[in-house]
């Protein structure tokens, strides 16, 4: 891969990452609930599923799947229905709340969940296989080797999503853990967050 490509590789990703999704709202919330450190398991996580991405449309089941209706609804829904799950879930959650109002200690979610988590969230995204369907291709080149083209583009997004989604998104919830001290505050990020799993569930349905 040429410097050339690979610094439009460079920006095309960084655009990406940038670009709010489930992702990023799933960092966020993380950095706000277990903290910004704790937070890098959950992109951890959503990373492991880019790169079956990236492998699944290298292997051409991605192709396979975007040209099949069933196989798409079927990844399609089985995404909404997750991230449906998941706002409910956190609009549900009741805080424990101490005496004076604030919020009781409660244990730290394992980092296994937080993976999982992050894991199915950027997993279930039928849309990110027929992006990467139509992204790959622009800077990989049949006449050169493919597996040393597909680590540096894995490599280069792997790295660039992690800056984004750590640096940017989990550090920019920062301001806004005071709130999770009072059990009111906690409700209205759950809320919040809740209610933004459930919009970006609807945007998987309904815009095609």
């Amino acid at each position: 891969m040429s410097l050339t490509v690979w610094l439009s590789l460079l920006a095309a990703s960084v655009v990406i990452s940038f670009t709010p999704g489930a992702g990023a709202i799933n960092t966020m919330s993380n950095a706000l609930n277990e903290g910004w450190r704790r937070a890098i398991w959950g992109v951890i996580g959503q990373q492991l599923a880019l790169i079956v991405h990236v492998v699944i449309v290298a292997a051409g089941v991605g192709l396979l799947v975007s040209r099949s209706p069933l196989l798409f609804d079927i990844v399609r829904y089985a995404g909404a229905a997750y991230l449906v799950y998941l706002g409910i879930r956190m609009i549900l959650a009741k805080p424990a709340s101490a005496e004076d109002g604030s919020v009781a200690p409660r244990p730290a979610e394992s980092r296994w969940s937080m993976l999982r988590r992050g894991f199915w969230v950027n997993l279930l995204n039928p849309k990110a296989i027929v992006f990467f369907l139509a992204f790959i291709p622009q800077f990989i080149r049949l006449d050169q080797p493919a597996l040393p083209q597909y680590l540096i583009l894995i490599t280069t997004v792997v790295v660039v999503d992690v800056a984004v989604m750590w640096f940017f998104f989990a550090a920019a919830a920062k301001p806004f853990r005071r709130l999770t001290r009072t059990s009111r505050g906690q409700r209205t990020l759950n809320t919040v967050f809740g209610a933004l799993f459930l919009a970006v569930a609807a945007l998987l349905l309904f815009v095609h």
